[in-house]
């Protein structure tokens, strides 16, 4: 009797597993992922917290570096050798040492390939502002401002740019284009000579050299 009891009950248990068993597992929804926040062109320009810059360490090294290329490329004539040089040193022009500063960058190179002018330029005052050392950030506004025919602000930034960074051969070039379109041939013939001081081999700064002197030599103002 006893025996049957417990028969009875083992049949009974098992049967409420199998019916616990044959019920579908409940399945949550997985979370939802969010979308990065993407600047729009009619609204706020986000502002962004700016991370730790680099240590001193760090851009003791980097002007290191920099001493560096500008000591080879002033004595470096050949013209693809030159230009790789430049190029290592844009590089290192571009390296601002904080995330949140590359990031807006980012941003406004985008804005600027979209036309969006004054998207990118509220990117660019915000970086000059943050990080008012950052040599290429008042290189970047000077460039912008230049593309948007605002030739006396892009030359207040150009002077920035020359105050942090004299052998800023881009700058030079960028000044020396506004004088000579501003028809004063003679302050973008010193400005190039400038340029071509720190990069001998930039072969647009020869060409405007020689372009520019053949106009004052026959100018006799």
């Amino acid at each position: 009797m006893r025996f049957l009891v417990f028969l009875l009950s083992c049949l009974i248990f098992s049967a409420s597993i199998s019916t616990v068993s044959a019920q579908p597992s409940e399945i949550l929804p997985e979370p939802e992922l969010s979308e990065p926040v993407v600047p729009d062109a009619n609204s706020i320009v986000p502002s962004v917290d700016d991370v730790p810059l680099s240590s001193e360490t760090t851009r003791s090294d980097a002007q290191k570096r920099l001493d560096d290329l500008f000591a080879e490329l002033r004595k470096t004539r050949n013209a693809n050798a030159a230009n790789r040089l430049a190029n290592s040193i844009w590089s290192e022009w571009f390296k601002s040492g904080s995330a949140s500063i590359d990031l807006m960058l980012d941003w406004s190179n985008a804005a600027v390939e979209r036309k969006d002018y004054n998207i990118a330029l509220d990117f660019l005052d915000q970086i000059v502002t943050k990080m008012p050392e950052f040599a290429e950030g008042w290189n970047r506004r000077a460039t912008l401002h230049y593309t948007m025919s605002n030739f006396s602000k892009s030359m207040v930034d150009i002077q920035k740019v020359l105050a942090l960074e004299p052998r800023h051969f881009g700058a030079l070039s960028g000044m020396a284009t506004i004088f000579e379109r501003t028809g004063n041939n003679k302050a973008a013939l010193d400005a190039w000579q400038r340029a071509l001081a720190v990069y001998p081999a930039m072969k647009s700064g020869q060409e405007a050299i020689v372009r520019l002197s053949d106009v004052l030599e026959g100018d006799p103002t």
